[in-house]
């Protein structure tokens, strides 16, 4: 057991539990109200806003999982770089519209909108399911974020002694945010980012000293994890892998439900724009982050005696917390599975709420209890939330951690399936809603059987164009097959006169601002 990395550990925990239960009476409100406990009053301000989907968007996973990449497979692991880049712009042009639509019309998701501009409960309910199913994979993955943090401060013990240490910290998690709601992320997520560019900067400093300098750094990472594959004649190999993942990932990203709760809890479509400016500050710690990856190859952490059973285990994802204990002293090592564990439960927290937010507003309310009042869709929320975390919880517990990475590779395939509904919808609603449906229907099964394809080891699947291989993310080629039915679709049924329904909305939603 490392004692003072425990110590540590438990004391930065200690801090942002108490700090969940405080955070209920941080900007006080009525948590009694969807809109409240969900969003909580639609009420931050920039500063807020940018450590909220800061949290949101640099997961656990992020910090485990990215440099896992690159020092298990090289260059490509940095495709994380421009689709972050290639995000935001994106976000900044398209999600204002969401904002001001939403906050017209008390929308709290997606599929809310979906549902007032098609005039469609279907592809409402289509909207919600995708947002919940693509949600509980990426919430387990934080949680093996942190099994693998805990693992690292020497609990070894399987069975349920195993999985106690887990199982408390979602216990704490669940019960602060169904008190306190999105306020509880939120406030979390300053210390969790305080953390982190804490312990980056010192590794970057103090590893690189340790190891001789960054040229000898890059000189002892193997040729091939350097650069990218050289495509050949017939096939385009990482090339085209690289870009379409960057490109299919920066479409996704801010489809999934965590994402949009962050934003429609800004105070106006201002704040959102400011964020979109500022957050690309991130992306250069995300570059430090992958490049932890070349320092854990410069290190040979694979190839210390110590670490050889926990790599045997967790493969390339333990190679943060062995570079770690490798370089830093215990208490600091400590410092740093203390901002991994934070920086899981602050995107689980939110992710859990934005999923209970569809359940009960897309699912509960839309179809098993109608008139049900703010308090009991409030109540139900909470509930929910509840539900979700222990589903998360029982999967990583009962089942192999490959299968919620291996569903997580599917999480992007299926979420930007939404996307003709909600960001074409911000801006035409010419695709039939019947045609929407028939396209995510579509886009669904072929991108999860080109995953299914590669046996659920890649979402890299290789097209076959004549003499030509275009290895491409399934997501982006699945859209493809998605949108075309629809607009083909789409002029058929308007052809029969078949009605498209009632907008509920009006042009000048679009642009509304409450300051």
């Amino acid at each position: 057991m490392n004692r003072p990395a425990l110590t540590v550990f438990i004391l930065l925990f200690t801090l942002v539990t108490v700090l969940g239960f405080v955070a209920a009476r941080w900007r006080r409100g009525d948590l009694n109200h969807l809109n409240e406990w969900g969003l909580a009053g639609r009420r931050f301000g920039t500063v807020i806003t940018w450590f909220l989907l800061g949290g949101d968007l640099y997961t656990a996973y992020t910090f485990i999982a990215v440099p896992a990449l690159v020092f298990g497979a090289g260059a490509i692991g940095f495709f994380a770089l421009p689709y972050t880049l290639m995000v935001y712009p994106f976000v900044y042009a398209v999600f204002p519209r969401l904002w001001s639509v939403a906050r017209k019309h008390g929308y709290v998701t997606a599929a809310d909108f979906v549902r007032g501009r098609h005039d469609s409960s279907l592809l409402a309910l289509v909207v919600a399911v995708t947002g919940i199913l693509a949600t509980m994979p990426y919430i387990a993955l934080q949680l093996v974020g942190i099994q693998v943090v805990i693992a690292a401060m020497g609990f070894t013990a399987t069975g349920l002694a195993g999985d106690l240490p887990l199982i408390i910290a979602f216990v704490i998690l669940a019960a602060y945010t169904y008190t306190s709601g999105l306020r509880a992320p939120a406030l979390i997520a300053i210390v969790k980012d305080l953390l982190i560019y804490t312990v980056i900067i010192a590794a970057v400093i103090v590893i690189p000293a340790q190891l001789g300098g960054y040229a000898r750094i890059f000189a002892s990472v193997p040729a091939d994890k350097l650069l990218l594959k050289a495509p050949t004649a017939g096939n385009l190999g990482t090339y085209s892998a690289y870009a379409t993942l960057a490109l299919g990932s920066a479409l996704a990203l801010f489809l999934y439900p965590h994402c949009i709760t962050g934003l429609l809890s800004s105070r106006s479509r201002n704040v959102i724009k400011r964020n979109m400016s500022l957050l690309p500050a991130y992306s250069l710690v995300l570059a430090l982050i992958a490049f932890l990856g070349y320092l854990a190859l410069a290190a040979g952490v694979q190839h210390d005696p110590a670490y050889a059973g926990w790599f045997k285990q967790y493969g390339a994802t333990f190679a943060v917390p062995a570079l770690l204990l490798h370089s830093f002293p215990a208490w600091f090592a400590g410092v740093g599975f203390a901002a991994i564990a934070i920086g899981a439960l602050v995107p689980a927290a939110i992710m859990s709420i934005a999923a209970s937010n569809l359940f009960t507003r897309n699912i509960y309310k839309e179809y098993l209890q109608p008139a049900c009042t703010p308090g009991q869709e409030a109540g139900v929320a909470k509930l929910a939330s509840l539900v979700v975390k222990l589903g998360a919880l029982a999967f990583i517990i009962f089942l192999p951690g490959s299968y919620a990475i291996q569903l997580q590779l599917l999480g992007g395939v299926w979420i930007i399936q939404t996307l003709p509904a909600v960001v074409v919808g911000l801006y035409t609603r010419w695709l039939h809603r019947r045609a929407l449906v028939i396209g995510w229907l579509a886009g669904m099964v072929v991108g999860t059987a080109m995953v299914g394809a590669e046996h659920f080891k890649t979402s890299i699947y290789p097209l076959h164009l004549g003499a030509l291989t275009v290895p491409g993310y399934a997501a982006l080629y699945s859209l493809t097959i998605n949108l075309g039915l629809a607009v083909v679709l789409t002029l058929i049924l308007y052809a029969l006169k078949v009605s498209p329904g009632r907008d509920q909305t009006a042009h000048a939603d679009y642009e509304y601002d409450t300051t």
